[in-house]
C-alpha cells in the first residue's frame, strides 16, 4: 500500500499497518460502527486484511498532534481513466479524544485534497447505509449530494437497508465543500485558543 502521510493542523493521516490491527478491530466492534459493513471477526483476521490491502488504495489512521490515534479513513477504487474514487471506511473510534477538536472535518479535508488536488480526480462517490442517518447528514453538510438509492442493498443489523448513493464533483469541492471545511477548522482553532489552560 502507498506509504503516504497527509499533514494537517490538528490531525495527520498516517499509513494503516498491521500493527494497528488490535486498535482498529476494537473500533470496528464498537456501537459507532454498527452501520458499517461487517469487518474481521478476530484481531488476526484484521491484521491479515490490512496486510493484503492493494497498492491502489490509501488506508490511513487519523492521528492527533499529541500522538493519539483516534480513527481511520481510506481512499479506494481509484480509477484514473474515469477520474473518480471512493473515500470510505471513515470511522472516529475514540470520540472522547476528539471532543472540541475538528478532527473529523480535517481528516475529510485531507482525503478530499488527496483526491481532487494531488490525484487530480473529477469526482468522489460512495454509499451509506440508510440507517446511518448521522453519516448521511454529515456528508451532505460537507458538500456531498444524494444521487440515488439502491433499495435493500445491505443486510446490516439484522435487516435490509437501502444504500444511499452520494457524490461530489471537483468544482463542488472547491466552491462549496472546501470553504465550509475551512470555516469549521477555523472555528476549532478559535475554540482551542479560547480554551482555558490546565
Amino acid at each position: 500500500m502507498p506509504s503516504l502521510t497527509l499533514t494537517g493542523e490538528f490531525v495527520d493521516l498516517v499509513p494503516l499497518t498491521p500493527a494497528h490491527a488490535e486498535l482498529t478491530f476494537g473500533w470496528r466492534q464498537s456501537q459507532r460502527a454498527a452501520n458499517l459493513n461487517r469487518g474481521a471477526a478476530r484481531v488476526d483476521q484484521q491484521a491479515e486484511w490490512i496486510a493484503k490491502r492493494p497498492e491502489a488504495e490509501y488506508n490511513f489512521v487519523i492521528r492527533l498532534k499529541d500522538g493519539r490515534e483516534v480513527g481511520m479513513v481510506s481512499v479506494i477504487g481509484i480509477d484514473a481513466e474515469h477520474s473518480h474514487c471512493e473515500p470510505g471506511r471513515f470511522l472516529i473510534g475514540d470520540e472522547d479524544a476528539v471532543r472540541g477538536v475538528p478532527a473529523a472535518v480535517e481528516a475529510m479535508k485531507l482525503v478530499y485534497g488527496l483526491a481532487f488536488d494531488r490525484l487530480g480526480l473529477q469526482r468522489i462517490f460512495g454509499t451509506v447505509a440508510s440507517d446511518n442517518k448521522l453519516m448521511i447528514k454529515w456528508q451532505k453538510f460537507l458538500g456531498m449530494k444524494e444521487e440515488g438509492r439502491m433499495r435493500k442493498h445491505y443486510f446490516i443489523n439484522g435487516h435490509f437497508q437501502d444504500a444511499v448513493s452520494m457524490g461530489m464533483l471537483a468544482e463542488e469541492y472547491r466552491t462549496q465543500a472546501l470553504p465550509r471545511m475551512n470555516s469549521l477548522i477555523a472555528a476549532g482553532r478559535k475554540a482551542a485558543v479560547l480554551q482555558p489552560k490546565e
